[in-house]
């Protein structure tokens, strides 16, 4: 059972791969022996979502009288390990990071009932060095989900697909060396490190052989790609490849740092066949001091011209960022200087966070510390703002033409539309619109509802049924 971002989803998977190699067989949670619950701990909801979830999967086990046995993985076990035990008895183990590559052996020992030290968290940061040039060889002695995968011919395939979506998360790089003020992130998943292109490209080109058709590129700061292999232009050079790869119609960035982005990576988004022109940008604010307070750099000047560069390229480029208000000190006029860079632009989705506390970070320690109900408040009105403006944007898009990715036989999602930015919905005849999963269809928007557009199909670019299969490899034992 999987929360939190697409970064756990691939992680989620590496787990099943290396679970049925070693024997075991993935069932619905109501027959299961042992449920695994991979637990996100970014902020306060997420980690009550956690909590909730691994409380529902003790009953989980419906075969069993006593339920099923239940085992937390994931950034939640990662961050808080034995604390969370000890809080959290209805776990029958916490897991970390260096847990996953004997799950199997441990989850062999909580059926037997022999007892399994919870992970002892620590600083994920002091396991490498600081100097990210020297890290590659020393990170191979260090656990990183996700980062399982070889592609010489002898190595087991660590991944198993947990559902037929024709778009898959594919991890490109782990961790994180900013130290931004309100996130704790970098403290439990780690530094910066890169994998390198030819694993990369190796576990695209299975992905394609299981359907899939959207690679969405994932990471904690995607910008940073490469800076460990000694090439910061690495991941300009990554995109054609992996856009070339037999079936992989789209590739799609996420997760781009605005402080870190160089103009050659904005034309490499920007303009390469195949790659979908969206930037996933993280702007958190646009007030300078309310920046310079998160330890993060920009402003709404750089922050707009940033914007003017992309549409330059691409007018129809997709834009999507997150902000977060009510972050300590922040002012009336740093809220009005924010509501202005949103009206200016025109953005095509925005996730709007309210601050909260998060334990171990600069943040917590602030002061200037805003009321509960006041931050609530604000993020009830920048909620209604965004939802305007992002209706307005979309509707500039009424009349165009979009290739739509479908992902079922009513919806897709065109190439300005991310995974969570909303999608596209076909109108439907009466002989319905004889579209599967995976095609790519040239489509007229006819109408928008929100975020959502309305297309009208016109012609199908590529049917799914034209992409060249891959043989999938065998999951072999590590």
């Amino acid at each position: 059972m999987t929360l939190g971002c697409a970064r756990n989803e691939v992680d989620s998977e590496e787990l099943a791969g290396r679970l049925t190699a070693d024997g075991w067989q993935l069932v619905d949670p109501a027959g299961a022996d042992v449920v695994v619950v991979n637990t996100c701990g970014f902020v306060e909801s997420a980690k009550k979502d956690s909590i909730d979830t691994l409380l529902d999967a003790a009953d989980a086990g419906g075969d069993h009288p006593d339920g099923a046995k239940v085992v937390a993985v994931g950034c939640l076990a990662q961050r808080y390990g034995a604390e969370l035990a000890e809080h959290l008895p209805e776990a029958d183990a916490v897991l970390g990071f260096d847990h996953y590559p004997r799950l199997s052996e441990r989850l062999s020992d909580v059926l037997a009932g022999r007892p399994v030290e919870s992970h002892v968290p620590v600083d994920r940061r002091i396991l490498l060095p600081i100097t990210p040039a020297s890290r590659s060889e020393i990170a191979a002695d260090v656990s990183v989900p996700g980062h399982g995968w070889t592609p010489t011919s002898s190595s087991a395939v660590l991944r198993r697909r947990l559902d037929d979506s024709p778009v898959a998360p594919l991890k490109i790089a782990s961790g994180c060396d900013r130290r931004c003020s309100f996130c704790a992130i970098p403290s439990f998943r780690g530094s910066f490190v890169s994998r390198p292109p030819e694993q990369v490209l190796a576990e695209a080109a299975w992905l394609a052989g299981q359907g899939v058709r959207e690679l969405v590129l994932v990471s904690e700061n995607s910008t940073s790609y490469g800076k460990d292999l000694g090439d910061l232009r690495a991941l300009e050079r990554l995109l054609p490849a992996l856009a070339a790869v037999d079936g992989v119609e789209r590739v799609r960035v996420s997760y781009l740092q605005p402080a870190e982005l160089k103009p050659g990576l904005v034309r490499a988004i920007a303009m390469t066949a195949g790659v979908a022109s969206y930037f996933d940008l993280s702007f958190q604010h646009s007030s300078e001091p309310v920046l310079r307070r998160m330890r993060r750099f920009g402003s709404t000047a750089s922050f707009l011209a940033l914007l003017d560069d992309i549409r330059a390229l691409d007018p129809k480029a997709g834009v999507r960022s997150n902000v977060i208000i009510g972050f300590p000190g922040e002012t009336a006029g740093d809220l009005a200087e924010l509501r202005g860079f949103l009206t200016a632009a025109r953005l095509d989705a925005v996730g709007v966070f309210g601050y909260s506390d998060e334990d171990g970070t600069e943040a917590e320690r602030l002061g200037g510390k805003l009321d509960p109900d006041e931050i609530a408040e604000r993020v009830a009105g920048i909620c209604d703002l965004v939802e305007q403006l992002t209706w307005q944007r979309a509707e500039e898009r009424l009349g165009s033409r979009v290739v739509v990715l479908a992902e079922s036989a009513e919806h897709g999602r065109a190439e300005h539309q991310g995974p969570e930015d909303g999608e596209a919905r076909f109108t439907v005849g009466t002989g319905g619109t004889g579209i599967a999963p995976g095609d790519l269809v040239l489509a007229e928007v006819v109408a928008v509802d929100g975020v959502d557009l309305v297309v009208e199909p016109l012609e199908p670019v590529r049917p799914a049924a034209a992409v060249p299969a891959v043989p999938a490899a065998p999951v072999e034992p590590s």
